[in-house]
């Protein structure tokens, strides 16, 4: 396989609960007038959506586009695959040679197939859609930039993802805590306060091989540690701030404080852990709310949500806009496209958001009900607006989303407190295997 398999978004795995049911929006005016295109080639239109932790959301997307099949006159297939499989099966699907017509990913991703001519550009899609919708928002904008992608746009975002914090208020505050830590290092000492195990272990985050994972990615560049130089082209691993961030993690692991198995979750590991009342603190993107909205009452009376706090050096709240793509192989490139803006449509988006776990990408969502009335789709609003954009403060190029995709940051953590390798060694491996990506796009 050309690639290794992960997930570059901090996205969740597939749905293991039931969600709230959807809810009906008002009338909205924006659409793009779609066009009928011919019948697809090879009997049937194939798309590939990535499964969010919401069974709801993923059924709407999926009725959405069988609507527009039958509309259409049309024959179509719809695969929810899981989005931290999305890597894989999309590589397999590429030496296969039997990619579908278009498929969900997630930017970074988005960014290694456009380097490897997998992708069909969109500008014009991209173009129609914003003028449609009052514009486009400039996270989203950003996050296609031609500039980043050879002067051409691959992919048109639908959602914004990314982590907000969880915090157990009843359990903290019971210890004096009533704000949401300011530090990453004071919610360590939060974690630590309320640790009670097995009942309760404070740091719920991955360290596993999963897109979760990648946040301890995002937390090494809060501590003043970068993956790589200004310029993009040599790894920077190395470093007293990387060494600083280890051992507060290392010192985190040996006070216990995270749960057992963390080092191997799969990409529902701190849903499962919240929602069973195992975990003190999680970053998510919404899942977890939506979940326990419907299924724990009590759980969510006692939590409450704040933007990830800062580092040292740094305060990092990355947001990933998620896109829809267009195989370069399709035969039916012009229906992918018609799909696109008919799926754009705001009536749609706006039911779509009342039960997903994105925030908008698009000038007319933002008046959307939910983000003024959500929890945690406030935040999302927020991080749409305000998040740093992918990669910050590191250049957002090929070699940065490969050395992410295989997760290089979770396994020097896990070399340390599994292995029990020592601190500069698993800095000197991982800076060796993080220069050896970067070299391949010298």
């Amino acid at each position: 396989m050309w690639i290794a398999a992960g997930l570059l978004a901090t996205a969740c795995a597939a749905p293991r609960a039931p969600a709230p049911q959807a809810t009906t929006a008002p009338e909205a005016p924006a659409t793009v007038p779609t066009t009928a295109p011919a019948a697809p080639a090879g009997g049937k239109f194939t798309y590939w959506g990535g499964l969010i932790f919401s069974d709801v959301a993923n059924k709407m997307l999926v009725d959405r586009i069988t609507q527009w099949g039958k509309e259409k006159g049309i024959e179509v297939e719809v695969v929810m695959i899981n989005q931290n499989e999305t890597v894989q099966r999309v590589s397999a699907a590429i030496e296969a040679g039997n990619l579908p017509d278009a498929f969900d990913a997630g930017v970074g991703f988005m960014l290694l197939l456009s380097q490897r001519n997998v992708l069909e550009p969109v500008g014009d899609v991209f173009k129609e859609i914003g003028d449609a919708h009052g514009g486009w928002l400039e996270s989203a904008a950003k996050a296609v930039d031609p500039a980043k992608y050879g002067g051409k746009i691959y992919g048109v975002p639908f959602g914004t993802s990314g982590n907000v914090l969880y915090r157990r208020a009843d359990l903290l505050e019971a210890k004096g805590f009533n704000d949401p830590p300011k530090t990453w290092e004071e919610l360590g000492e939060m974690a630590k306060a309320i640790n009670d195990p097995p009942n309760v272990y404070g740091m719920g985050f991955a360290l596993s091989n999963v897109g979760d994972g990648n946040l301890m990615a995002n937390i090494l560049q809060a501590w003043g540690g970068r993956i790589a130089d200004d310029a993009g082209k040599v790894c920077t691993i190395d470093s007293p701030e990387t060494r600083s961030f280890l051992s507060w993690v290392t010192e985190l692991w040996k006070a216990g404080v995270f749960p057992p198995g963390v080092t191997t979750w799969d990409g529902a590991g701190d849903n499962t852990a919240y929602q069973s009342g195992q975990a003190g603190f999680i970053a998510n993107p919404g899942s977890v709310y939506l979940n326990i909205k419907e299924n724990d009452p009590e759980l969510a009376q006692n939590t409450k949500y704040s933007a990830l706090p800062a580092g040292p050096k740094l305060r990092i709240v990355p947001q990933n806009p998620n896109v829809r793509v267009i195989s370069a192989s399709s035969p039916n490139k012009e229906l992918a496209k018609d799909l696109f803006k008919y799926l754009a449509d705001d009536q749609f988006m706006e039911a779509y958001y009342n039960n997903a776990i994105y925030g908008p990408v698009l000038n007319s969502q933002t008046g959307f009900a939910i983000f003024k009335e959500g929890p945690v789709h406030i935040g999302l609003l927020d991080l749409a607006l305000n998040g740093t954009p992918p990669g910050y403060p590191d250049v957002d190029n090929a070699a940065y989303n490969e050395f992410n995709t295989n997760f290089l940051v979770p396994k020097m953590i896990q070399r340390v407190v599994v292995d029990n390798v020592s601190i500069d060694d698993a800095i000197a491996e991982t800076q060796s295997a993080c220069q050896a990506i970067y070299d391949k796009y010298k």
